[in-house]
Parts: structure tokens; sequence; C-alpha cells
């Protein structure tokens, strides 16, 4: 059953950011883990694996309710080093799916259907926007203080280089990756997750930043460089290719504390006469695509990453991320070989889903 999510798709972003979160999110009723945490998580101790990823959490309101919801590992949603405004609304829209989300369907584009019914799948648009460093450091200190208070829990922060401008140089890109997290890890978060998985370098080219395996290293070990002890993990998407994969794994990771995948499955979304369902420009025609359809490729890619890291003798954590939806879910990304499983979509439609996992784990 779905219930009222905690973040608003009626809404705007900003009237989100301002009254949120909603539902279950806000009544303030706290679960009480018993005893002491025992899972690790990055050096941190945790109650249980689990969490949200960046996205949904889009201020400390958000990020403390899902503590107090019972989700231990939680991502800040994804900041940059100046404001940039957000997509126009909507934001985030129900679409039709078939079974599995596969690459093939995907290409083909979705249509938007009317309501958010089971099995849950959506498109969000949201363009990672920002508000200024000043604020998004301040709200982001002031949740680590109160999570450093309340044992078993872990706030991570999610950076995004970005292209301010045609004359930015790949110097400049590289300089801008570094002073978000130099900016992020001023916070005193207790990890930094770097976002590898969006179109970070705007419409400039038409792959992904984990697509450009040599970019990505110099960013990682940049990134890393700056954080020092900081846990770094970087967020991926889908790999078809495994040679692009072991490609990835075999430069980045030992640079990186850990590797999340997956973030969404790009697809046109179409409105039932066919045209582009989200408003603005041809370049919002495609969105990514989350919810249950996606679990698949989570899962795989969740394998394959344990596999490489076995056959090359690495360290890194593996986050799988992707149609977690139940109890069921977590425990196939824990038996694919994950060492923590993340939801979003799930979560918001089930606020109650990291107590449900936490009690079947027991």
């Amino acid at each position: 059953m779905l219930l009222q999510p905690f973040y608003d798709p009626l809404k705007t972003y900003e009237e989100n950011y301002e009254q949120g979160p909603f539902g279950a999110f806000a009544d303030h009723q706290i679960f009480k883990d018993e005893g002491e945490p025992q899972y690790e998580f990055l050096g941190r101790k945790v109650f249980a694996p689990f969490g949200i990823p960046a996205g949904p959490l889009i201020n400390s309101n958000f990020v403390k309710a899902a503590f107090e919801k019972g989700f231990d590992i939680c991502v800040y949603k994804t900041v940059r080093t100046r404001a940039k405004k957000v997509n126009e609304w909507p934001n985030i829209l129900p679409v039709k799916v078939r079974g599995d989300l596969t690459l093939e369907q995907a290409q083909k584009g979705l249509v938007v259907k009317k309501g958010f019914t089971e099995p849950l799948a959506i498109t969000n648009s949201f363009g990672n926007p920002s508000f200024s460093v000043d604020v998004w450091q301040q709200d982001i200190a002031d949740v680590i203080k109160w999570a450093n208070g309340h044992p078993g829990k872990f706030v991570s922060g999610m950076i995004e280089g970005t292209r301010w401008g045609a004359n930015f140089t790949e110097n400049d890109f590289l300089k801008d990756w570094v002073l978000a997290a130099r900016l992020m890890n001023g916070t005193k978060v207790h990890g930094i997750e770097a976002n590898f998985s969006c179109p970070n370098e705007g419409n400039l080219v038409k792959r992904l930043l984990c697509y450009d395996i040599a970019q990505s290293q110099r960013i990682a070990d940049a990134i890393k460089n700056e954080i020092g002890n900081t846990p770094l993990v970087i967020k991926v998407s889908y790999f078809q290719s495994d040679d692009e994969l072991r490609s990835l794994v075999k430069e980045l990771g030992r640079i990186v504390d850990g590797i999340s995948a997956i973030n969404t499955i790009p697809s046109a979304v179409l409105d039932e006469n066919g045209k582009q369902a989200l408003p603005g420009g041809p370049w919002r025609l495609k969105s990514g695509i989350c919810g249950a359809p996606v679990k698949w490729a989570g899962l795989d890619m969740v394998e394959r990453l344990k596999f490489l890291r076995e056959e090359l003798g690495m360290k890194f954590a593996i986050i799988g991320v992707g149609g977690v939806m139940s109890v069921d879910d977590y425990h196939q990304y824990v038996e694919s070989g994950a060492d923590a499983v993340m939801s979003a979509t799930g979560a918001m439609w089930n606020p109650f889903l990291a107590q449900e996992i936490k009690k079947a784990i027991k």
C-alpha cells in the first residue's frame, strides 16, 4: 500500500523545501533502536546498512525526519559551488511500465499515467538545483550536529561539479569539483558522494561523466586528495559494457571508498498524445526513471561490482540502489553483494520501510 509521500510531487520544489516533509515524516514520532549499532558503514557504526540516497532529502528537516523513522544512512541532496535554479514544475510524474524497464523499452520512450499507483514507477527531473553555499553549508552542519548526538547515524553529502558557462575549461571544471568537495568537507560530514551519474557537463556532451573513465579518474583522485580521510563514494549509472565497467573499477576502485549503483534509467517521457510531458526545451525530453521497474539494473550492477572487486583485490564498499520497495528487495541486494542498500522512491511512499527491514534482520 502506498502511503502519503514525504516529498509531495503536487507541490513545487520550493514549497516542499519550505513546508516539508509531509505524511508520517512530519509526525516526529521517533523509532527507537534497541541496543548498540552493530553494522559498519564506511567507518561508522549503524543499526542497519539501509538508508535513502540523494534526491528526496532536500534539506536538514527531511534528513532528520528520515533518521527519526529508522533510516540510518542518509544522503543530503546534491549541492553545487553556486546557486542553481530547479527545473520547471512538475518535477515528478508517474509513468507506465510493464515489468522490468529494459534498456530497449527505455529507448522507445514511456508515457505518463494518472496517479501514483503500484507497481510504482516515476520520472524525476529536478536538474540538481542548489541553494547558495552559505545556505547549504549551515543546513548540513546543523544536521551533522544532530546526527552526532544520536548513535548509529551516517550523513553523506552529494556534490556535483558544474560547467559555469561556455568558457569553462577542463581545468576549471576539475577545480569546481574540488571546491565543492572542500566546501562539503568543511561541514564535517561523515562522507561525501560525488555525482558521476547525471549529465554533469550540461548539454556539452552526450555521455554521463561516469562513462568517461579518464576524466572520472582525474576528478575522483583530485577530490580524494582534497578531503583526505573523509570517505568518498561515487554514484554511477548502469553500465552495459563489461569492459567499460571493468575499466572504471580498475582505475577508480583504489581511489574511492565506495561505489553506489544505480541512479536512474533515462527515457523520453511523453504524454498521452505522444508529446513531451515535461515543460521546457528539448533537453528535458529525456528524464531519469526510478522505482520498481529498475531493480533489475541495480541488482545486476551490484553483482558485477562484487565480482570485479574480488577479482581485482579491492576493498571499496558497494551501495545498492534502485527499485527497493520491500524487505525482500533489500535481501536481494544484500545477497547480490551490497554492503549497504538505499531506497528513494520506495521510501518516499513507505516511511516505515526502514523499520520493516530492521525487524526482519534482527
